[in-house]
């Protein structure tokens, strides 16, 4: 056991030498001429690593239920690595703490032996310290295994330490046999060998037992929500026997629905001995009224079989029915095939064609030995009716009934066997028309692909090219108003400095009001004309052909339609005649034009709506 911990504590501490200062230069020639190594310092670093303590580990566990303890210390086990093999000596450290050094002992000889580990084992015995070796010291040793609760140290050379936990106690074992030398003293009573074993103490073995029993309450409790979650429901209780339950439960023999709720009732008092001279009358009235209810079930039983009898007569007029279309299917696939039909098929035509007939022709035979085993089964009944009597007849219907089963097992042979080549064929059938089609589906979706792409291209170009159009009609727009907007402001300018000189003109001659209103017909046909101007420039003369024939198309329509019509209705019709042009562009020649027509709106709220109207005539009547 012992060389399993010292194996694991040499590999659970880092090999890599921390570089420290040494109180004692003796020490360190001590340890470099005598054993042979060089002294490592580890102050506040874990003796043993965790990895091979199991926390919360328990060495008794479930030792109340009657199962033996497991140590999960042995190597076989898997919890721990398994111990390194005899022939490599394993070598401990040398251990440097701020008032003493720990010297491994030599690896050549036997490690040190520890007692049997005692279940829920918090404490250990450690012997052999030196005699000046205070509780400080100890407690600066044996704190880095982990949290100590209670140090009891004697008046000998031996202590005493409980730790939080049972795997701290691993790592303090690890200890044993190391030579402990206070400071840098030689005396004798300043160094000693460590000798640490498991000790047994009344509050470890106080609280594992604590555990255990209440482990133990957890599955008692565990299992006993389990069975009552497994247990059936318990039956309902039954009233106990008096005169008027008695009279109660007399009316519900008598309703059929209450009578098997009734029953169990009558049954247990009768098992629990409540007849007695005095109940013997009412207890026979309830059992002749519950001997009523066998004419009852008896007709009730009857009903159900003529129930039966009727749905096995529907069901095999049914069959027949359905085998009669079956056989005129066939037919029908078998004239096909014959010589002055079959040719003017094509060849996949014929292969479908086979393919249903043999798939009809196997659910035809199907469904024929489906009736011909319910005829079996109803003269065999019938056979079994008459003729139950006589011995000679029973075994005549023996010999014919396993004569008709041995014709319905080489019935099934055959037809399985028929079926087994058709379910071939059409495995064949199916493999060569999978390829085919796996063939044609690449191409057809490579071709698919490709012209959705393409038309996918012509659709971005073609919007392309109407964004590009509407932009530049966007810009010409923007110019045209911006021209409208500096000769406005440059007009109000003018007008503005002949009101001024209107007014000084005024105000110096006295004139009268009738020239105040000559000025003010000068500025307004002025400002009509520079609308007129504003309005010839807006519509500038046909740019091709094209739009010349759309103007004649759309003045042609527009004239029918004396009340106008919208641009949707406009584009649809135009659309028939020019699939590529769009609504915005008539919209564009529409307003470019304002002598040929005119955009109104009609309507209120929601239904307002914008029309266009041909005004050329009513131009050609005011001129």
């Amino acid at each position: 056991m012992m060389a399993a911990a010292d194996g694991l504590g040499s590999i659970a501490i880092d090999t890599t030498q921390l570089n420290m200062s040494v109180t004692d230069p003796t020490a360190w020639a001590t340890a470099m001429n005598n054993l042979g190594m060089v002294p490592v310092g580890l102050p506040g670093q874990q003796l043993v690593s965790d990895s091979i303590c199991v926390p919360g580990f328990d060495p008794g566990l479930n030792m109340m239920t009657g199962i033996t303890p497991i140590n999960p210390m042995i190597p076989g086990l898997g919890l721990v690595p398994p111990p390194p093999p005899t022939e490599v000596a394993v070598v401990k450290e040398i251990i440097h703490c701020k008032s003493c050094t720990l010297f491994p002992q030599n690896p050549n000889l036997p490690p040190p032996s520890t007692r049997e580990r005692p279940p829920g084992c918090k404490t250990v015995f450690v012997g052999g310290l030196p005699e000046n070796a205070t509780e400080e010291i100890i407690q600066e040793v044996f704190e880095q295994c982990g949290d100590i609760t209670a140090i009891r140290k004697s008046k000998k050379n031996f202590c005493h330490i409980r730790f939080a936990e049972e795997f701290m106690v691993d790592k303090a074992i690890y200890l044993s046999g190391y030579r402990m030398r206070l400071g840098s003293s030689t005396d004798k009573k300043d160094s000693g060998r460590l000798h640490v074993d498991f000790a047994q103490a009344r509050d470890d073995f106080y609280e594992w037992e604590c555990k255990q029993r209440m482990r133990a309450r957890e599955e008692r409790h565990r299992r006993k929500l389990e069975e009552d979650r497994l247990r059936p429901p318990s039956p309902p209780a039954i009233m106990h026997y008096s005169e008027h339950e008695a009279a109660l439960l007399a009316e519900k023999l008598k309703d059929d629905s209450k009578f098997s709720e009734a029953i169990t009732v009558l049954l247990s008092w009768i098992e629990r001995g409540e007849v007695n001279r005095r109940s013997a009358n009412q207890f026979y009235s309830m059992v002749q009224s519950a001997n009523s209810h066998v004419r009852r079930l008896m007709n009730e039983k009857a009903t159900h079989e003529q129930e039966m009898e009727e749905a096995k007569e529907n069901f095999k007029n049914a069959l027949t029915g359905i085998l009669t279309q079956f056989e005129q299917i066939v037919a029908v696939f078998n004239a096909s095939t014959r010589q002055k039909a079959w040719d003017h098929f094509s060849k996949a035509q014929r292969k479908n064609i086979d393919i249903w007939r043999k798939h009809s022709e196997e659910l035809r035979n199907a469904q024929s030995e489906q009736l011909m085993g319910i005829r079996r089964e109803e003269e065999m009944e019938m056979s079994d009716d008459e003729n139950c009597d006589s011995p000679t007849k029973k075994l005549r219907v023996d010999e014919s009934a396993l004569a008709a089963q041995a014709y319905a097992l080489k019935e099934e042979n055959d037809s399985l066997r028929w079926q087994l080549d058709a379910y071939r064929n059409e495995v064949e059938l199916l493999k060569q028309e999978k390829e085919q089609l796996f063939r044609t589906e690449e191409n057809l979706t490579k071709d698919q692909q490709l012209q959705f792409l393409q038309q996918t291209m012509q659709g971005m170009q073609q919007q392309l090219l109407s964004i590009q159009e509407e932009l530049n009609n966007k810009k010409s727009e923007l110019e045209q108003a911006k021209e409208e907007q500096s000769h406005t402001q440059a007009l109000l300018k003018v007008l503005q400095e002949q009101l001024k000189g209107t007014k000084e003109l005024v105000e110096t001659n006295g004139h009268s009001h009738e020239d105040t209103n000559e000025i003010n017909v000068l500025t307004v046909a002025l400002v009509n004309q520079d609308r007129e101007n504003n309005i010839e420039k807006r519509s500038q003369g046909l740019k091709s052909e094209k739009e010349a024939l759309l103007i004649g198309i759309i003045s042609t329509f527009l004239h029918v339609h004396p009340f106008g019509a919208n641009i949707e209705y406009l584009w649809s019709y135009m659309q028939q005649l020019d699939s590529k042009i769009s609504a915005n562009e008539i919209e564009m020649l529409l307003m470019r034009l304002p002598r040929m027509f005119k955009q109104e709106f009609t309507g209120v709220g929601a239904t307002l709506e914008k029309r266009w109207k041909l005004c050329a005539f009513e131009g050609i009547k005011t001129t």
